[in-house]
């Protein structure tokens, strides 16, 4: 603690003799447009919600390889661990943390290019990204269901009719190679379309040793993503956007000992595979006298397979209570099919004697998912379960934008959606539910000047209700119902200092209603096997809090960034046949996470960053009190920039401190099968060198 200490105030010392400097030459920061808004290029001001986006620039000073790199530049996220890469993020506390069985209701929506990952998020990697927008807070109006505790959108680069190219090599420690190439430019000699491509090879040897392997790459890396993007200018009126996306990922699963430490005793490998592709259309047209015309088209095709070792070892390793092994196979296949059409008034078609803006939309979704689950113990079958589960959602949604005055927009808006699905597997268990849900929002956006906009806001979220697999629950645990979140939200969002300091800060408190807790229960504590989880609607819970994030350009060399998210996440109602957690904080939800940082520009093209990122304790789960001890990880990285080349050496974890990203609690080792702590414990050290050229 005391070496973070001495980085986090080298950093301010630093800081406080640049800001004596003279500082007229700074250079003024812009604002930065939102693409996951109803209005699409909307700028950050404009929207009464608390947001960060991490803009190209940022992604390719701060990442890597994917979303995990630059997470800790966002304030009030986590994420749960027990996977290759992060599938499943908490927002303010809320979100899921494992995988899931039964119906996906995820909390927390991702979105690449309008096609929806959510839940599988594995293909978020950064390579020709155009930025990452994080919308904290329900989003009832834009995205319903998917989005309760907020949204990540992910938006990578646009065609250019200007010929470019671009080619990016990285090499580092434990196995690590990569390389990409991206090319834009008109189709030929049109002036009305062009094409843009990318794709990007990713591999590393990971952080494992296996010691009855005797292999340094069980836990290793495969990524492959590639995606071609068309723009068409139909006429001057309509324009149509095409995306193509392939995502083949063939990851190695080694993470988990009973020692909790870096080195696994697995003698079945594990596998976190996923191949996806998908393709999104967006036409847009403008030639109406009174609105714009939107519609975005999506279809995703993921098939993914999730491998285990269950009992972390080997018949040498458990010795005289050998046999002993356990695996566990889950394979998925998931279609998802979107469309949203979408009104947009003009300008010159406000109603209510021409005070206000309107939209008007309507969305529908076509998901259909098969598993197969299969779970052996000592070469017998312990579980089999094949199930089919299919949902369609439709909802009409609206919003009004009424202009008080010049400087104040009253923003309200509505959604319905009804979720309808069928669920059956090969346990007998037949469902099929339908859930009508309501969410919205109003808020209010003053700006005080040119520089600077205050904005309160209430708004109402939900996600649908699931089913629980499990066969030994009783009827009355199998299934679940919706749950809702309302958020009161106030924030201000300004340019100071002559626009060199962006700064942003809000509060919000939230109330869950209905919650539901994803938890788990060892019914036999002498029996491994009878680990099961499982979710209902058990409480009620508050989340509250701060969010704050900057960026103080303080000449045209030197800046300075942060951001800091304060969070009281507890369950204000939560009685359990056990026990009584009232008053208790909720998993995955620490109460503080931060990053502080400083970048270096130098005129002669010398480029270094730092950032100092982390977050305190936090529990790992709600059926247990064994907590994650808090972290503070720092990040480097030293490079020359040219005009059509550069060189970055980087280090991630520079410190080697050791954290936990996930933690289980329960019998696992023969022969009294005592409740022990199991952590997944979040990558060490690692250095490496990218290379990038443009021609």
């Amino acid at each position: 603690m005391l070496k973070k200490s001495i980085y986090a105030a080298c950093l301010m010392a630093t800081s406080n003799n640049l800001l004596a400097q003279n500082n007229t030459d700074a250079e003024q920061l812009d604002d930065l447009t939102v693409s996951a808004d109803l209005r699409e290029d909307t700028t950050t001001r404009e929207i009464a919600t608390s947001l960060t986006v991490l803009d190209d620039e940022t992604l390719s000073q701060a990442g890597i390889q994917h979303f995990e790199d630059v997470m800790g530049l966002v304030p009030n996220i986590n994420w749960a661990g027990s996977t290759s890469r992060p599938r499943y993020f908490q927002i303010r506390g809320i979100g899921e943390r494992s995988q899931y069985e039964g119906a996906p209701n995820p909390s927390v929506g991702f979105i690449i290019d309008d096609m929806d990952f959510t839940a599988i998020g594995g293909a978020a990697t950064l390579f020709d990204l155009q930025q990452i927008e994080v919308l904290r807070g329900p989003q009832g109006t834009r995205y319903g269901a998917n989005a309760l505790a907020g949204l990540i959108y992910v938006r990578s680069q646009d065609p250019s009719f200007d010929q470019a190219y671009r080619l990016e090599t990285t090499v580092a420690d434990n196995g690590t190679y990569a390389a990409g190439f991206s090319a834009t430019g008109a189709i030929g000699d049109s002036e009305r379309a062009a094409y843009r491509f990318a794709a990007h090879q990713y591999n590393s040897d990971g952080f494992r040793y296996n010691d009855f392997f005797n292999r340094d790459d069980t836990d290793g890396k495969d990524e492959l993503m590639s995606r071609a993007k068309f723009r068409f200018d139909v006429s001057d009126d309509w324009q149509i956007n095409l995306n193509l996306l392939l995502v083949d990922i063939n990851n190695g699963f080694d993470k988990w000992n009973p020692e909790n430490t870096f080195t696994t005793h697995s003698d079945d490998l594990g596998i976190d595979d996923q191949r996806s592709v998908g393709f999104s259309m967006k036409h847009q047209y403008s030639g109406a006298n009174n609105f714009d015309f939107i519609s975005i088209t999506s279809h995703t095709d993921s098939d993914i397979q999730y491998f285990f070792d269950g009992d972390w070892g080997n018949d040498t390793y458990w010795g005289e209570f050998a046999p002993y092994d356990f695996t566990s196979n889950n394979d998925r296949d998931r279609t998802n099919l979107t469309q949203e059409f979408r009104l947009l008034s003009k300008p010159g078609a406000r109603i209510f004697s021409e005070s206000t803006d309107w939209l008007l939309g309507v969305y529908f979704s076509d998901l259909d998912e098969d598993n197969q689950i299969d779970e052996f113990f000592n070469d017998e079958v312990f579980r089999q379960i094949d199930s089919k589960f299919s949902a369609r959602n439709w909802a009409i949604f609206g919003q009004l934008d009424t202009h008080l005055s010049e400087q104040t927009v009253l923003t309200t808006g509505l959604r319905f959606e009804q979720r309808s699905s069928d669920y059956k597997d090969s346990n007998g268990l037949n469902l099929s539910p339908t859930d009508n849900m309501w969410g919205g929002q109003i808020s209010l956006n003053h700006r005080l000047n040119d520089q600077q906009n205050i904005y309160a806001t209430l708004s109402r979220g939900y996600k649908a209700g699931g089913f629980n697999l499990s066969i030994s629950l009783p009827e009355s645990r199998r299934a679940y119902d919706p749950e809702y979140l309302v958020n009161f939200e106030v924030g201000m969002k300004a340019f100071l200092l002559d626009h060199r300091l962006n700064l942003n800060v809000s509060a919000f408190y939230s109330e869950r209603r209905d919650m539901q807790v994803s938890t788990s229960v060892q019914e036999d504590p002498t029996d491994p096997l009878t680990f099961v989880f499982f979710t209902g609607n058990a409480a009620e819970g508050e989340n509250l809090g701060l969010e704050m994030d900057w960026l103080y350009q303080i000449n045209r060399n030197w800046s300075i960034h942060g951001a800091i998210g304060l969070l009281d996440a507890t369950f204000s109602d939560y009685v359990t046949t056990e026990v009584d957690l009232t008053g208790r904080e909720q998993a995955h939800a620490p109460d503080y996470t931060y990053n502080i940082g400083m970048t270096y520009q130098g005129d002669t093209g010398w480029f270094a960053r730092a950032d100092l990122n982390g977050s305190d304790e936090f529990y790992f789960s709600d059926s247990h009190d064994q907590i994650a001890a808090s972290k503070n990880l720092l990040n480097l990285k030293l490079g020359y920039q040219a005009d059509n080349w550069s060189v970055y050496l980087w280090g991630r974890n520079v410190t080697d401190e050791e954290y936990a990203v996930r933690g289980f609690f329960f019998g696992l080792e023969p022969p009294n099968f005592e409740d022990i702590l199991y952590k997944h414990l979040g990558d060490p050290q690692h250095f490496g060198i990218t290379a990038h050229f443009m021609f």
